[in-house]
C-alpha cells in the first residue's frame, strides 16, 4: 500500500508538471503593440503606438497592448485573469521599483479581454479599469468595431493614469478645458447621430422594402407574378444560392408566373457580411482566416497568410501578404525591453 501511494504521488506530480509545461506565453516583438491577432490596420496601429510612446516618454509609464486569437493557442484554458497576470510578469511590464506598468490584453476568438495593472497600484485601479472596459471598449467590440474600442480604451486608461488625455501632457488649463469641451461636443454629436441614424435609415429601408415587394410582371405574357415563400423557393435555387442564404450573405426572392411557369430569381446582398465571393464558383460563400507567419520589426517587414475556404464548392487556397515595417518611432530612446515590473493580479476583465 505504501508503494502504491508513493507511485500515485509520483504520477500526480508528473501530471502537474506536464500541465505546467503546457502553459506557454508569446514573446513580444516590441514594447507598445503586439497585434498577434492582426486586428489593427497599419495607420491605426501607428496612431495608437504614438500615444503609448508619448505616455512612456512624458510620464515614464509602460503601457502595452496585446491581441491574440485564443488563449488555447498558448496552452491555457479557463479564466483570462491568470493568463494575463502570467503574461504580464513573463514580459516584466513596467518599472521594477514602481511596478506601474499596464497591459491591455484582448483574446479575440475567446471574446474576452483584460486590463492588467502592476502591483504598485494595489486594487485602486480595479474599478476604474472595469468602468473603462464596460463603457468604452466592449460596447464597440459588440458592434464589431475593434479598432474604435481599443483606441477609446487606450485614451481612457491614459486619462485615468495621468489626469491628461494623449497629447495634452503639457497643456495649460485653458488648453485642457478646450480639449475637454471638444470631446464633450464630439460625444454629444455622436449621440445625436446615433439617435437620428435609425430615423434617417427608415426612408432607405422603406424604399428598399417597397422595391423588393412591389408586384412583378412576367416578361413573357405580362401576367402578375407571385413571390414564393421560403418552403417553396429552395426548389428553384441552386446549391450555391441555398448556401448563401444559410450563411446570410445573400437573400433570394423567387417570383413565379402561374400562367406560363416562368421563374425570376432576385438576390439581395447583405450589407455587412464576413463572406466574400469564391474564385471558383462565384458565390459569396468564402471565409478567410489570418495567420501571422513573421511579425514585422523596425528593420524588416513581416508576413501573414490568409487561408480561404469556400463553404459551397469546398475550394481552398492561401494568399501570403507582406506586413509593413514597424514605424521607427516605436524604437524610441526608452529602450527595447520592459523595465522588469510585475503584477499581483490587479485590474479588471470583460467580455462581449
Amino acid at each position: 500500500m505504501r508503494a502504491f501511494i508513493l507511485s500515485l504521488i509520483v504520477l500526480l506530480g508528473a501530471g502537474l508538471t506536464g500541465m505546467a509545461q503546457a502553459q506557454d506565453y508569446p514573446d513580444y516583438n516590441e514594447l507598445y503593440i503586439n497585434d498577434f491577432a492582426a486586428i489593427l490596420g497599419e495607420q491605426d496601429e501607428n496612431r495608437i503606438r504614438a500615444k503609448l510612446i508619448e505616455l512612456r516618454e512624458e510620464r515614464g509609464i509602460e503601457f502595452t497592448l496585446v491581441t491574440i486569437n485564443s488563449m488555447t493557442n498558448y496552452g491555457h484554458t479557463g479564466p483570462i485573469e491568470p493568463f494575463a497576470t502570467g503574461l504580464f510578469n513573463y514580459w516584466g511590464v513596467g518599472n521594477a521599483d514602481r511596478n506601474d506598468g499596464v497591459m491591455m490584453l484582448i483574446a479575440k476568438d475567446d471574446r474576452r479581454m483584460r486590463i492588467e495593472v502592476g502591483s504598485g497600484y494595489g486594487t485602486a485601479k480595479n474599478v476604474p479599469m472595469g468602468n473603462i472596459i464596460d463603457t468604452k471598449i466592449t460596447p464597440k467590440f459588440k458592434e464589431g468595431d475593434f479598432t474604435g474600442g481599443i483606441e477609446d480604451g487606450v485614451d481612457a486608461v491614459i486619462r485615468d493614469l495621468t489626469g491628461s488625455w494623449p497629447g495634452e501632457y503639457d497643456a495649460n488649463t485653458a488648453q485642457k478645458a478646450y480639449g475637454t469641451l471638444k470631446r464633450v461636443l464630439d460625444w454629444i454629436g455622436n449621440w445625436i447621430f446615433a439617435i437620428l441614424a435609425p430615423f434617417l435609415a427608415i426612408p432607405v429601408q422603406m424604399y428598399r422594402r417597397w422595391k423588393r415587394n412591389k408586384p412583378r410582371i412576367c416578361p413573357l405574357d405580362n401576367s402578375k407574378m407571385t413571390r414564393l415563400d421560403e418552403a417553396w423557393e429552395d426548389s428553384h435555387l441552386q446549391k450555391g444560392q441555398i448556401t448563401e442564404e444559410r450563411l446570410k450573405s445573400v437573400d433570394y426572392d423567387v417570383w413565379h408566373c402561374r400562367a406560363c411557369n416562368h421563374v425570376t430569381i432576385e438576390g439581395y446582398k447583405a450589407w455587412f457580411s464576413q463572406y466574400g465571393a469564391c474564385r471558383s464558383c462565384g458565390y459569396r460563400t468564402v471565409e478567410g482566416d489570418t495567420t501571422i507567419l513573421e511579425s514585422a520589426t523596425t528593420t524588416s517587414t513581416g508576413s501573414k497568410r490568409i487561408d480561404y475556404q469556400c463553404h459551397n464548392c469546398q475550394d481552398q487556397w492561401s494568399v501570403r501578404k507582406t506586413i509593413p515595417k514597424i514605424s521607427k518611432s516605436s524604437s524610441s530612446s526608452s529602450g527595447s525591453s520592459f523595465g522588469g515590473g510585475s503584477s499581483s493580479g490587479g485590474g479588471s476583465s470583460g467580455s462581449w
